[in-house]
């Protein structure tokens, strides 16, 4: 296991750390000895990124981030510890300097933008009877529900915050692209991958939740980043 690095697990919106448990588990395994999946708070980028680096800054050696989702934002951020040797994008937001994941998804609005609910308190939901059709549409009905009650809302005003430095311009970067997304358009997700020119991008037939409903091809990708 000594020669694995150590890889940090990202969520993104609607979910928490728990939603990496299949690819978890497939990781170790195969042999990764220190995993650690961050709860971010998803209440700004700068709370986010500043939870992420917090977990990294404890970890003695090679770290690799794996973000899901605004989890790739939030990579995007924190990825410029000296220690982070590379950064994975599993059908995640990739922006640049000065983009926002709302911004970014304005460009090119997902399928399931219509199913976005704020509350009184600023935070934004997905419709709990529209969740499997919006986020996981490839996962079984039972699963999906579990998901969508659980679902962990971000502040609305997260989508616009931006991103202030780029790491995937200076880490070597890995995209899987999810080609039935319907919150974050696929075709915006091969436009942030083509522009970090990767070491290697995929392409898998899947809905947003990849990290659920294909968790052997997402570690596979996953490994082979650790690898690389």
């Amino acid at each position: 296991m000594a020669d694995k690095p150590a890889v940090v697990l990202v969520h993104g919106f609607w979910g928490g750390a728990a939603h990496w448990g299949k690819v978890i588990t497939e990781l170790h395994r195969r042999g990764f000895g220190s995993l650690h999946a961050v709860e971010i708070p998803l209440t700004s980028l700068v709370d986010d990124a500043a939870r992420t680096r917090k977990m990294v800054q404890q970890i003695d050696g090679p770290v690799l981030l794996v973000g899901h989702s605004y989890g790739g934002a939030v990579i995007t951020e924190a990825g410029d510890l000296p220690n982070v040797k590379g950064l994975v994008y599993i059908a995640a937001f990739a922006p640049d300097a000065g983009e926002s994941p709302g911004g970014i998804s304005e460009e090119m609005p997902p399928a399931a933008v219509e199913n976005l609910v704020p509350d009184s308190d600023g935070y934004l939901w997905i419709e709990q009877d529209k969740f499997h059709e919006s986020f996981a549409q490839d996962l079984p009905a039972d699963e999906a529900l579990v998901m969508a009650v659980t679902q962990k809302a971000p502040l609305a005003s997260t989508f616009g915050d931006n991103v202030t430095s780029a790491a995937w311009r200076a880490k070597p970067s890995w995209y899987q692209v999810s080609t039935a997304d319907r919150m974050i358009h696929p075709d915006n997700e091969r436009r942030m991958a083509q522009r970090m020119n990767p070491r290697k991008t995929i392409e898998l037939v899947a809905g947003h939740a990849s990290l659920a409903s294909k968790p052997g091809p997402v570690t596979d990708f996953i490994e082979e980043a650790a690898a690389g």
